[in-house]
């Protein structure tokens, strides 16, 4: 799953707080057809996640995914308090000039418990994210869906932290920096696996894992994001940035250029360049 190209619904959010009488049951077990993020902020209890219990205390937030069983159990002397975001999602692609959209029924790419009582910014983003829901100020939904998606982002990176192994880590950023260094070259697999020593197969996984993307398309995709720059501020032809960029092929360039940003390097000049 690429999460560069995850769109964000939220259906509603909810808050039970500790300044407001328990009026809940002690035991909420249901289905949903979307996807719970839940993060605990007070009290005891435990979560049942697809027949799995989880206990619950301050910091700890949950993954559920839809259509899948759940339980939320709360102690009756120190009942269980908590904040949630219950939301949808699909993928969005822009290609050749068309924006497609495709429903997913997967998991995202998070573990159904994390414990962040010590990270800030995934606390705050998710008080902000359902304070802003609740206040229902002018904007608030494109702004919590905003605040979602970086929420999202925030755990999904935390994650990879956790697992990360350093030493590919910091191949993978001289990887990148080698490209932006050499933005103008051809660049190969290969030639780019034998520079920080490990097999191109190993590479490339780790590369796609790290970026959402395999290597050569992340490359390219750099070329085509330094040939807007190019084609927008100067007064170079298409062919001139093709070869300043390292394409000997001009047409090759066009074609690759459309296929990235969805037309034609022509097309984007007119669209964005406008003389007087």
């Amino acid at each position: 799953m690429n999460i560069n190209n995850l769109f964000f619904h939220i259906n509603y959010c909810n808050m039970r707080q500790a300044d407001e009488p328990w009026k809940y049951k002690a035991k909420l077990t249901r289905t949903l057809d979307h996807h719970e993020l839940l993060l605990a902020t007070g009290g005891k209890g435990s979560v049942v996640i697809a027949n799995r219990r989880y206990n619950a205390q301050a910091g700890d937030i949950f993954y559920i995914p839809e259509h899948t069983m759940q339980s939320i159990e709360s102690d009756f002397n120190d009942p269980l308090y908590f904040i949630s975001v219950h939301f949808c999602y699909a993928n969005v692609f822009f290609s050749d000039n068309n924006w497609s959209v495709k429903s997913e029924a997967r998991e995202l790419p998070l573990s159904s418990i994390k414990k962040v009582e010590n990270i800030y910014q995934i606390n705050h983003l998710f008080w902000r994210l359902v304070s802003g829901w609740y206040a229902k100020l002018p904007g608030y939904e494109f702004s919590s869906k905003a605040l979602l998606q970086q929420l999202i982002f925030e755990l999904y990176t935390n994650e990879k932290v956790e697992n990360r192994n350093y030493s590919v880590e910091l191949k993978i950023e001289s990887v990148i920096k080698y490209m932006h260094e050499n933005i103008d070259k051809k660049l190969t697999l290969s030639q780019l696996a034998d520079m920080v020593n490990l097999s191109p197969t190993y590479l490339s996984r780790a590369f796609k894992e790290r970026t959402g993307y395999s290597i050569i398309y992340f490359f390219n995709k750099l070329k085509i994001d330094k040939s807007k720059e190019l084609i927008i501020d100067g007064d170079r032809k298409i062919k001139e940035v093709a070869k300043e960029l390292g394409f000997g092929d001009e047409f090759y360039f066009s074609r690759l250029f459309k296929k990235i940003e969805g037309v034609s390097p022509l097309d984007f000049y007119s669209n964005n360049v406008h003389e007087f």
